[in-house]
């Protein structure tokens, strides 16, 4: 069957790649499920078992899904899951060794609407974190209930670390400073590549330009960039930080306290997309 779908692969046009790749996607999903006679294997609710051979076609397929369209989040979250282990352990240990990281993977706290208390960070005060959080969701229509649960990491710890890294992408979209357009997140993206060390951001940080045009690419190259890798491999890592107990802190505060230095530039937050 993955013969047949693979051999006029590269004649198709992108729309058709796209298409193609993600039915491969689901197909094996499905596959996997039957394997397992649908029953739940004990490992953490929704998991999907799957074998190395599985594990490749469902990062080829979601990693051609998500270079045509970057805000294919269902396809960026399988590519993430098969392609991160060595960096998900990796973060797991740096948690580990951190009090605050250890207390989040011992706690395993949830970024979600009905974990935040929206009233309570609406009433804090400009500059703080709760606040400017939740202006950044009001702005840029996004909600942290969009995150997909994780699926396919084999490892019921190494999946919370991967859960929690993409309930914290819209705070550390306000840590940094970053809108949702592309040029925001790109910079994003080249933080997390430096911080976390997934192939998933380094992918995005490498293929994320070329949808910049030229004068966004200057800035990418001569400001935001070298401050978003620098930042990346200065700061402590971002994933050890129990933020729901950070919203009344304030945002120059924290980022001091992470060893984040302010953005040189904020990118015009216009042709905002969802996250």
């Amino acid at each position: 069957m993955w013969q047949r779908v693979a051999r006029p692969f590269q004649r198709l046009s992108r729309r058709h790649c796209d298409l193609i790749s993600e039915v491969c996607v689901r197909q094996l999903c499905s596959s996997s499920s039957e394997f397992t006679d649908g029953s739940y294997d004990g490992l953490y609710p929704g998991h999907i078992p799957t074998t190395p051979t599985q594990k490749a076609l469902l990062a080829v397929g979601s990693g051609v899904a998500a270079l045509q369209d970057p805000y294919r989040h269902d396809m960026v979250a399988v590519l993430g899951e098969t392609t991160g282990h060595m960096a998900l352990v990796n973060l797991r240990d740096r948690m580990r060794n951190d009090p605050e990281g250890y207390t989040i993977l011992t706690e395993r706290p949830r970024i979600r609407l009905s974990t935040l208390d929206l009233s309570k960070m609406a009433s804090l005060p400009d500059g703080s974190f709760g606040r400017e959080y939740l202006r950044f969701l009001e702005d840029n229509h996004v909600t942290p209930d969009s995150r997909a649960d994780v699926k396919f990491v084999d490892n019921e710890e190494l999946a919370y670390v991967m859960q929690r890294y993409r309930e914290v992408h819209d705070l550390l979209h306000t840590l940094l400073g970053m809108p949702t357009n592309m040029l925001g997140e790109v910079a994003v993206k080249w933080f997390e590549a430096a911080q976390t060390g997934l192939p998933m951001c380094a992918l995005g940080a490498l293929l994320g330009p070329l949808r910049l045009n030229t004068s966004r690419l200057q800035t990418l190259f001569t400001s935001l960039g070298p401050w978003a890798l620098q930042n990346g491999w200065q700061a402590r890592c971002v994933l050890s930080i129990f933020y729901e107990r950070r919203w009344e802190q304030s945002v120059e505060e924290l980022r001091q306290e992470l060893n984040i230095d302010p953005p040189p530039v904020i990118p015009s937050a216009s042709k905002k997309r969802s996250t």
